[in-house]
């Protein structure tokens, strides 16, 4: 089992400065990754920090966490954009990015209040082409592409991203909705949520098995459970439960502003 952060980027009053403190914490205490969420707008005044540019600042802070998004509502993005962005986190991290992708949350926010398309099959076409677009640049050789969406004439991107055969890709999905799994199980890992945003530990079984029926098995496959541990090792013992499922990593969910108390949190190690 690896352990992680998993901050909101509207957390800490969006201020950049606080993550990179965190994150700085966070890997001298001996976790293992940082995760940043990925919203441009969160539907009402908050104050949000960009993800891309705090985890540029924290790659050359540190030196053995992995760091990344999770989720990019990629949909909304420019696929090129994020292929020479993800490239260029992973080269400055040395290899440690981790690249979470999904359809994002409200369609409202994130969407609508820019008049991007909100519509959720619109959403995951794009995400799909998107996803094949990322990988044909990242492999570095003359690549095209021809869709619904995104059309590329021929093109070579370089430099390529350190690692190989691609940056890891964890695809997010509200169980039990097939498709998003389905589509995670072509990738690295997956980044299940619930419908009412929680899952139950029998829940996370039922992933793992509908995986290894597509991908034959869990081998060199993320998953992911989220929570906030109580310091308690008795009430915390599933976390420890979750990893017989097949969980992977566990990440400690930290949405306020309480710069202290999470600081303390993340002093006192992995859960």
């Amino acid at each position: 089992m690896k352990y992680g952060v998993y901050i909101s980027n509207f957390a800490l009053q969006g201020d950049p400065i606080k993550f990179l403190e965190l994150a700085v914490a966070a890997e001298d205490a001996k976790w293992d990754g940082f995760f940043m969420w990925d919203h441009n707008y969160a539907g009402k005044d908050e104050l949000i920090a960009d993800p891309w540019i705090t985890l540029a600042a924290i790659a050359t802070r540190t030196e053995k966490i992995r760091i990344g998004t999770t989720v990019t509502p990629l949909p909304r993005r420019r696929p090129q954009k994020v292929a020479r962005e993800v490239a260029t986190l992973d080269i400055l991290s040395k290899g440690r990015f981790i690249l979470g992708v999904g359809l994002g949350g409200s369609s409202d926010n994130d969407y609508g209040s820019f008049g991007e398309n909100t519509d959720l099959k619109v959403r995951a076409e794009k995400l799909d082409e998107s996803l094949a677009i990322l990988e044909g640049l990242w492999s570095g050789k003359p690549f095209s592409f021809s869709g619904k969406h995104y059309n590329i004439h021929e093109v070579t991107f370089n430099p390529r991203p350190i690692q190989r055969p691609r940056v890891p890709i964890w695809c997010a999905g509200t169980w039990p909705i097939k498709a998003p799994f389905r589509r995670a199980t072509k990738y690295n890992g997956i980044f299940p949520l619930g419908i009412d945003g929680n899952m139950e530990l029998n829940d996370y079984s039922d992933v793992a098995n509908y995986v290894k029926k597509h991908r034959g098995s869990m081998k060199d496959f993320d998953m992911v459970i989220i929570g906030v541990s109580t310091g308690d090792p008795e009430k915390d013992s599933w976390i420890d439960e979750s990893e017989t499922l097949g969980v992977t990593w566990y990440v400690e969910v930290m949405m306020g502003d309480d710069f202290d108390k999470y600081l303390e949190k993340i002093a006192k190690g992995p859960p």
